[in-house]
């Protein structure tokens, strides 16, 4: 049998209201490319990335949904296995931002993994007009039990640390390591026990 091309595939899913640059954070962070006219999603992208973290190879099957209404039945199920969901807004809409309310229970209702790690992005900081300030995102993470991180699509700011972060988080949450293993493989549960590193990330 021909030796798996990874340890550990998980799943990220990114959600949030169309418009908050949910493709623009993907699309920085599998190819370092930034598109101004970047077009709203139509039901759902998908993009596979690679990362060496903690002496593991990792498989990222990155899913970008649609935040339109009319494509929201499309994506119930790809929250299906999900081991980290992403929730981004747009710190210069506060329309976006209210809406994670709404986002958080697709996530309660669809979510098939208690433990998935959410994380809450503010994105497009590099924009000058914020109506919604970085202390209002932490309160509302912290309270929801979410990390918390701004970025910019543009700028580069924070993107590959936030995909970074919801990694580690899921290799030290035993629970969501069960079903991410080729056939053959086992969980090596020194590799969950090591602090959190940067290093050796090949993104």
């Amino acid at each position: 049998m021909a030796e798996s091309t990874h340890d550990h595939l998980f799943k990220l899913l990114i959600i949030g209201d169309s418009g908050v640059g949910k493709s623009s954070i993907l699309l920085r962070f599998c190819d370092d490319e930034f598109n101004e006219k970047q077009a709203s999603t139509i039901g759902v992208d998908f993009k596979t990335k690679f990362m060496q973290v903690r002496g593991k190879k990792l498989k990222l099957a990155l899913w970008d949904t649609a935040g339109q209404e009319r494509f929201r039945t499309l994506t119930s199920s790809y929250y299906r296995g999900a081991q980290g969901i992403i929730l981004v807004y747009d710190c210069s809409q506060r329309s976006t931002f209210e809406h994670v309310k709404f986002w958080q229970d697709e996530v309660r209702k669809y979510s098939t993994n208690q433990d998935a790690i959410l994380m809450l992005v503010a994105n497009k900081v590099d924009l000058p007009d914020q109506q919604v300030t970085r202390e209002e995102g932490e309160e509302f993470a912290f309270a929801n039990s979410m990390m918390f991180i701004e970025t910019s699509a543009k700028t580069r700011q924070g993107i590959k640390q936030a995909f970074e972060e919801v990694v580690f988080k899921i290799l030290d949450t035993p629970s969501l390591l069960q079903s991410t293993q080729p056939l053959g493989r086992t969980v090596d549960s020194k590799s969950q026990n090591q602090a959190p590193s940067a290093e050796g990330c090949s993104c």
